[in-house]
């Protein structure tokens, strides 16, 4: 049995230039569990060696620039993952916006983030996590002297210099006391009792990634920049949202947040709020129905942008952009007329236009847009940002005279810094992965569309093929897919794919009925109906690319995460096509999923027409465990177990729903992780092994 590694590897399509004996001997070491790996990767015949999963530890990627106020340098975060601990670790580096002159600002122990530059560039705020405490920090960039500005119990988030560069506006939680039902009597001195109870009156008492939420509500605060005491100028218990603005004049905050008495009915809602500094005196700005979000004052102070998503109940509601005079208050829209949802959005120096972000097609765009709403799409996508598996992604950054620096990767190497400038070809500032990827042979992407046998919708997908694919001969496939369902693959860069083109499969991932970046229609088409004609989707795509000759009908697996996981188990109800299967951190049964999920009340009230004891059927119907007595396939389930997006309890109905039926099944439990499996590196080298090594029993 220890042999059958030098079958694999022929059925793979990789060269193999090792020895049978040495084949031999890896495979007897990785059945033993002394590798870590499920194949041994060879080097190709091209002389270049395949993506491996140590190299998980190698990749590194840029993330968060920011460009100088006079454009000539830009600061940004690089991540790079640290073998030694099992973290990300990030470090703060500056980069001319020439390329020239890369160089660390803030390093060494600790994770440092959120550079932010003053009004007139001579100086850099930022966080620093250091021996478990996050601060606020300040570096002067002439002599590079940095000081510590606060000493705070709670991390500060947020960070926002004011426009005269004299106070840095931030964000952090103030605690509240927990109530208490009872009091307990008076322990004894040196007594060893159990920890007391925890009493819960809170909708939203948990939050995946972080656990059991602190009692206490997020507060806007400023301080000197030259370091003092915080001031607080928010007291109330209410949520606040993303982004806060200063005023033209510095004397004025804005921000969002949902401040009705009944906020955690409406999880959809926000508005925007003016505090001024001289008395801390709170005047609303936006009263209305929704969600309104990112303030973003023009540089001349006249004009106010904001994001705004609609409170109606349905699965997607897209982001508008919307511009307020504010000296009259009069709003408008200026993108009624554009099917995508804004995401991020950056004055231009001149205040007569934004830079905005958006996703089309699986890719993150960017376009200038004037007042008038006329709109200008620049070439380069973003992306790199997300390397797990192939989501949409980047940021970027504008400055000076309209310099913008944007986060680019490309399905074969995650995010670079790359300055961007209209009718003209890109500078690319870093050159992050090419010491570990140049010497590599990775898979690359090709577009894919197909007609939806449900109703010829057209579907967009993307395959991936093993490194020195040969159309003569036929490669099983793997039908990747992606969660949300709300979200959107795209020819980015994916870690995972990477591993399994590696090990020989071909690779499927698509964007069915349901995902972002087509349009409003497009993702509420699945709107109390997923899973639904999604899976047609799928299945069509499959039909599609077996139809091309190199794929092996009888060796076709699926897998998918989250909203992917949801479907993945689905799939095995409707068919027993898939060799085998593997279902990561799913939902199994929608009516328990909706009582136990960390935003238990928003999916019940915008993906459901009403409470599970309202209109129960509705629930199963849509439930993966309504088919469980269909299922014939492997199944393989993988799920965090500190998950409380989708909490291994699902995991665990279907687990023992399967074992009930005597279907081949294992449970892998990944402990101290979150729903984010991904965030320490171990574990996605851990969860792609896992589900190829399963797939490996049924080739």
């Amino acid at each position: 049995m220890f042999c059958l590694l030098a079958k694999a590897l022929h059925v793979s399509g990789l060269a193999a230039t090792r020895s049978s004996l040495e084949s031999c001997f890896h495979a007897a070491l990785l059945t033993l569990g002394l590798l870590s790996s499920v194949h041994v990767m060879p080097t190709l015949a091209s002389g270049l060696a395949t993506f491996e999963a140590a190299d998980v530890f190698g990749l590194e990627y840029a993330d968060d620039p920011q460009v100088s106020a006079d454009g000539k340098q830009v600061a940004y975060v690089r991540v790079s993952m640290n073998i030694m601990t099992d973290r990300a670790h990030r470090t703060i580096w500056q980069v001319d916006t020439d390329g020239i002159k890369h160089q660390p600002l803030v390093s060494g122990e600790g994770q440092h983030s959120s550079p932010r530059w003053s009004p007139s560039g001579d100086r850099l705020a930022y966080l620093s996590k250091v021996e478990g405490k996050t601060q606020l920090f300040i570096r002067w960039q002439d002599t590079g002297a940095t000081t510590k500005i606060t000493t705070l119990a709670d991390a500060p988030s947020d960070i926002s210099w004011s426009p005269n560069g004299k106070l840095i506006a931030f964000t952090r939680r103030v605690p509240s006391p927990a109530p208490k039902l009872t009091e307990m009597p008076v322990k004894p001195k040196g007594a060893d009792w159990a920890d007391p109870a925890v009493v819960v009156d809170q909708m939203h008492y948990r939050q995946d990634g972080v656990g059991n939420i602190p009692r206490g509500s997020k507060q806007l605060f400023v301080i000197p920049a030259q370091g003092g005491t915080p001031r607080q100028l928010t007291h109330a218990d209410y949520p606040m949202n993303t982004g806060i603005a200063w005023t033209h004049d510095s004397r004025a905050i804005l921000f969002s947040g949902n401040r009705r008495d009944d906020h955690e009915y409406q999880p959809q809602q926000s508005d925007l709020f003016l505090v001024s500094l001289l008395d801390a005196k709170l005047e609303p700005i936006t009263q209305h129905s929704g969600a309104e979000f990112s303030p973003a004052i023009s540089p001349n102070g006249r004009l106010l942008a904001y994001l705004t998503s609609a409170d109606q109940r349905q699965g997607y509601n897209p982001n508008q952009l919307i511009m307020m005079d504010l000296a009259t208050g009069k709003s408008r829209s200026l993108t009624a007329d554009f099917d995508r949802s804004i995401d991020e959005i950056h004055w231009a120096a001149d205040s007569e236009k934004l830079w905005i972000k958006y996703d089309d097609h699986g890719l993150a765009r960017i376009a200038s847009i004037s007042l008038d709403g006329q709109q200008r799409q620049i070439d380069t996508p973003l992306g790199g940002t997300s390397i797990g598996r192939p989501y949409t992604s980047g940021t970027f950054s504008v400055n000076g005279d309209d310099t913008l620096v944007a986060t680019v990767g490309s399905d074969q190497k995650p995010a670079d810094l790359i300055r961007l400038q209209s009718n003209k070809p890109p500078i690319a500032l870093t050159d992050l992965n090419s010491d570990l990827l140049g010497h590599k042979a990775l898979a690359s992407t090709e577009a894919l569309t197909w007609h939806s046998s449900h109703d010829g919708q057209i579907i967009e997908g993307w395959v991936m093929k093993p490194p020195a694919f040969d159309p003569s001969r036929r490669y099983p496939l793997i039908l990747e897919i992606h969660g949300g369902p709300h979200t959107a693959y795209g020819p980015n860069f994916s870690t995972e794919a990477q591993l399994y083109a590696a090990a020989g499969y071909v690779v499927l991932y698509a964007n069915p009925r349901g995902s972002t970046s087509y349009g409003e229609a497009f993702a509420n088409s699945i709107d109390l109906a997923y899973p639904g004609y999604d899976y047609d989707d799928l299945m069509t795509g499959v039909d599609t690319l077996v139809e091309q000759g190199y794929i092996d009908r009888d060796q076709l697996f699926v897998t998918g995460g989250s909203g992917g996981g949801v479907l993945t188990a689905w799939i095995v109800g409707k068919t027993d096509r898939f060799r085998a299967a593997a279902v990561a951190k799913p939902v199994i049964n929608w009516a328990s999923f909706v009582l136990t999920a960390d935003l238990n009340y928003y999916f019940a009230t915008t993906w459901f027409a009403g409470a599970p004891w309202e209109d129960i059927q509705s629930y199963w119907n849509r439930s993966p465990l309504s088919l469980v007595g269909n299922v014939s396939t492997p199944t393989l389930l993988l799920t965090g177990e500190l998950d409380y997006r989708t909490p291994i309890s699902e995991t665990e109905q279907y687990y023992q729903a399967l074992k009930h039926r005597g279907i081949d099944t294992l449970m892998v439990r990944i402990p101290g992780a979150s729903h984010s499996i991904y965030k320490r590196p171990s574990n996605l080298i851990s969860k792609v092994n896992h589900i190829l090594a399963w797939f490996e029993r049924y080739r």
